[in-house]
C-alpha cells in the first residue's frame, strides 16, 4: 500500500459532513471491517480503549480454530505436523512484529507476558555494582513496572528509595521535557546503571524521544530499555536503528492480541552471540537444533530467541499472529501517518471546550501517540459516565484523568466528531 502522509487536510472543521469527506478519503476505512466494533441495543459505540485492550480482529477466531483442529486430530504431533507447527511457531510471529518496532526479525521473539519479560531482560541487562546501581524511570511510571524495579533494586540487596530515580515534570507541568531528561542522565552519569522508561507513558499518552534517550544512555556507560506497552502498534518505532539495547510490550493494547495476551521482546543484535551473558534459561532458548536431544549444558539460541523460556503459548500467539497480518498488510507508516490527522482532529474538537477541560498530552505530534488525557476541570467521573451512557467509552484513571485513544485501524473521523457532539450538549446543558 502507498504511504498516505498527504491523503488528509490539516486545516479541520467541525461538521459531521466534513468527518465523513475525510473517511471517505480514508485508503484505511476499510479495515475497520475487520474488526467486531462494538454495538449497544443496536446502536454503533465509539470505542476509544484500544490503549487498553485493542478490539477483536475478525480473523482470530479462524487463527485458534486451525490449532484447535490440529490439537484434536494429531495431540502431540501437532508440534511437529500441523499447519503451522508448534514447535516453531514464534517464527510465524518474528517477521511482522519486527516490523511493527523497527527491528530485525533476529532481534524481536514473542513469548509470556510483558511483565515477566521485563524482569528476564532485568536479570541481563541490570548489574549493579557499588558505585553504578541506579535506575532512572519516568515518576508516573505504569505501577507494574514500578513494582519490578523496586523488586528488582531489592533482590540486589538495595533500598529502592536509594536506587530508583524518578524523573518528575516541573512544577506546573504535566509531561517531562527531553532536555530535563537527558540533564538528568548526565547528572547522574557515575551512578547510573540503567534507563528504564516507558516509550509512551500510559497517563499522560507522552511519547519520549528513546532515540535521544538512548544516545544519552549510552554516553555515561548505561544501558537503555524501555516500556512499548503503550508505544508498540501506536507509534512507528525504529529500535534497531535507534540502538536500543531491548524492549519489552505486551500486544493486547493497539496490536489487539486478546485479553493478557502474549509480549514481545527486543534484543539488539550487539548481544546476538553473547552465550556468556546472564540470564535465566529455559529448554525453548536452548539450542532448537539439539532442543530434543535431551542434554544438560544450556546453549541460548542465537538473538531474542534465546531468551524463551517454555513452549510457545499457542492459542494467544495465534491470535496475535492473526493481528500481525493485519498490520503487515496496512503499513505501521501509514497507520501512523493517519494516526496523527485522527489525533489532530480530536485535539481540534476538544479545544473548543478549553473552558472546561486541559488536555495534557504534548500537542506535538512527535511526542505523543493517538491517546489524548484531559483533566476536567470539575467532577470528571461525571463527564466520563456521561459519556459512557452515550455509547462512547473513554477510559478513566485516578485520579482525575479521561484518556481517549482513536485507533487508526478501527476509529473513523465521524466517531471523533460523535464525541464533540456529546461534549456540546454536556457542557451546554
Amino acid at each position: 500500500m502507498h504511504q498516505i502522509d498527504n491523503v488528509f487536510p490539516m486545516e479541520y472543521q467541525n461538521s459531521l459532513s466534513f468527518a465523513q469527506a475525510l473517511d471517505q478519503t480514508d485508503p484505511l476505512a476499510k479495515y475497520k471491517e475487520q474488526f467486531y466494533t462494538l454495538k449497544k441495543d443496536g446502536k454503533h459505540v465509539v470505542y476509544l480503549c484500544g490503549n487498553s485492550l485493542g478490539l477483536q480482529p475478525k480473523n482470530a477466531k479462524a487463527a485458534i480454530d486451525q490449532e484447535l483442529k490440529d490439537w484434536a486430530e494429531l495431540g502431540v504431533d501437532g508440534h511437529f505436523d500441523g499447519k503451522n507447527p508448534w514447535k516453531l511457531y514464534h517464527h510465524f510471529l518474528t517477521e511482522n512484529a519486527a516490523k511493527v518496532v523497527g527491528a530485525k526479525p533476529s532481534e524481536v521473539v514473542i513469548m509470556n507476558n510483558l511483565t515477566a519479560n521485563l524482569h528476564l531482560m532485568m536479570v541481563s541487562f541490570y548489574k549493579p555494582t557499588k558505585t553504578r546501581f541506579k535506575i532512572m524511570m519516568e515518576a508516573t511510571a505504569f505501577p507494574s513496572d514500578q513494582y519490578a524495579m523496586e523488586s528488582q533494586a531489592r533482590f540486589h540487596g538495595l533500598d529502592p528509595n536509594e536506587a530508583i530515580i524518578e524523573l518528575k515534570p516541573r512544577e506546573g507541568e504535566f509531561t517531562l521535557r527531553t532536555e530535563d531528561v537527558l540533564n538528568e542522565i548526565e547528572r547522574h552519569k557515575d551512578s547510573l546503571a540503567i534507563v528504564m522508561m516507558g516509550g509512551v507513558n500510559y497517563y499522560s499518552g507522552q511519547a519520549f524521544d528513546m532515540q535521544a534517550i538512548t544516545k544519552a544512555a549510552h554516553a555515561v556507560g548505561a544501558i537503555a530499555g524501555f516500556d512499548l506497552a503503550h508505544a508498540a502498534g501506536n507509534l512507528q518505532l525504529s529500535l534497531h536503528d535507534w540502538d536500543v539495547d531491548f524492549a519489552v510490550w505486551c500486544t493486547y493494547k493497539y496490536l489487539n492480541s486478546g485479553p493478557g495476551g502474549t509480549s514481545g521482546v527486543f534484543v539488539n543484535e550487539r548481544f546476538a552471540n553473547r552465550p556468556d551473558i546472564v540470564r535465566f534459561a529455559g529448554w525453548w532458548g536452548h539450542d532448537e537444533k539439539e532442543r530434543f536431544l535431551m542434554k544438560k549444558g544450556f546453549k541460548p539460541m542465537e538473538g531474542a530467541a534465546g531468551w524463551q523460556l517454555s513452549n510457545a503459548q499457542i492459542f494467544p500467539m495465534a491470535i496475535h499472529k492473526a493481528s500481525l497480518e493485519i498490520f503487515a498488510e496496512a503499513g505501521i507508516e501509514n497507520l501512523r501517518a493517519k494516526s496523527e490527522k485522527l489525533t489532530g482532529f480530536l485535539e481540534f474538537i476538544l479545544q473548543d471546550f478549553k473552558e472546561y477541560l486541559t488536555i495534557i498530552t504534548p500537542n506535538d505530534p512527535k511526542q505523543r501517540g493517538c491517546q489524548l488525557s484531559i483533566i476536567v476541570k470539575e467532577n470528571g467521573k461525571a463527564l466520563f459516565d456521561y459519556l459512557c451512557s452515550q455509547n462512547i467509552i473513554p477510559d478513566w484513571r485516578e485520579p482525575d484523568v479521561i484518556r481517549m485513544s482513536p485507533v487508526p485501524l478501527y476509529n473513523s473521523f465521524e466517531d471523533v466528531f460523535l464525541i464533540g457532539n456529546a461534549l456540546k450538549i454536556y457542557f451546554k446543558r
